[in-house]
């Protein structure tokens, strides 16, 4: 390991044991040993805030390669804490594939540009399985400044570049946030951004000057070019994987009937009941459940 990617890793591995909710810890802990695990990470604003209100964001990371074409598998989850009821989405996927993906190697972009940013390893197995995260994340981390480096200016501030990145991912979504989410973004994560993208270019083999607060990396034309030509790809085939992962949740989202109708009592006020044929069979659902909602909130016209 050079002296650049031992940095990155130090600093990678104090974020993921950055101490969370014993709450948090006793959930991401079930799931775990419930699902047989490596590891469970622990992202998203409840991070952020360390509110246990709202819906907590979990990966659950497997053992083993055999992984389905698409992945994750989402999931929602309670946990009654007290007086609280915790809820939860999880994506469970193998730790392998996570890997390949954070590194750049497979057509997905969602792994990488979502854990450059903050993220807690919440459980773990044991050591080598920490090991394994960390790798990972700072597999995430490298691949991401490397595409910054490409779309930024040749010289800029570390948010120049960091912009560039989240602008071009997002737009290779199918996303519901507002144009300029970049800059919420880097808003609320100030301090976990803060140096980490001259450490990942070193790490990522870009050697990097600083002029006060402008970077100016090493890029030659012909590797801007090799990196523009690898987001090409990805960014063509964002929007129809995405779109297939949309598809596959409709029908596969365990928990999907509960979790919806948490939502609507919660933005509504209107209770749904969860028969046993709306748990089944959330599509075949739906249209009784609007309708009911129509007439809620007509009366309350």
């Amino acid at each position: 390991m050079s002296a650049q990617t031992g940095a990155l890793a130090q600093r990678i591995a104090a974020q993921l044991a950055a101490p969370v909710a014993p709450e948090v810890t006793a959930f991401a802990a079930a799931l775990g040993a419930a699902a047989g695990a490596r590891a469970v990470l622990f992202y998203g604003s409840n991070l952020r805030t360390g509110a246990l209100e709202g819906v907590l964001d979990f990966y659950v990371l497997l053992p083993g390669t055999d992984e389905p074409a698409i992945w994750p598998r989402v999931s929602y989850h309670e946990r009654a804490h007290d007086d609280l009821t915790l809820r939860a989405k999880v994506a469970t996927m193998r730790l392998a594939t996570f890997a390949r993906a954070a590194g750049g190697t497979l057509a997905d972009t969602t792994i990488w540009a979502r854990f450059v940013q903050p993220c807690a390893l919440a459980w773990s197995a044991d050591g080598e399985a920490q090991d394994e995260v960390v790798a990972a994340i700072c597999a995430a981390c490298i691949t991401a400044a490397r595409l910054a480096a490409a779309l930024g200016p040749d010289r800029g501030t570390a948010e120049d570049y960091w912009r560039a990145l989240f602008r071009a991912t997002y737009a290779a979504e199918f996303r519901v946030e507002k144009s300029g989410r970049e800059n919420d973004i880097l808003a609320v994560n100030a301090a976990h951004f803060a140096g980490l993208l001259p450490l990942a270019w070193e790490a990522g083999g870009i050697p990097v000057q600083a002029e006060g607060e402008r970077l100016i990396p090493d890029l030659p034309h012909w590797q801007r070019g090799v990196i523009l030509k690898w987001w090409a790809k990805r960014r063509r085939l964002g929007k129809p994987l995405n779109l297939l992962r949309l598809v596959k949740a409709s029908t596969t989202f365990a928990g999907a009937a509960r979790y919806a109708a948490w939502k609507i009592e919660r933005h509504t006020g209107m209770a749904v009941e969860v028969t046993p044929f709306r748990e089944r069979y959330p599509l075949l659902a739906a249209p009784q459940v609007l309708w009911a909602l129509w007439r809620h909130r007509r009366g309350k016209a």
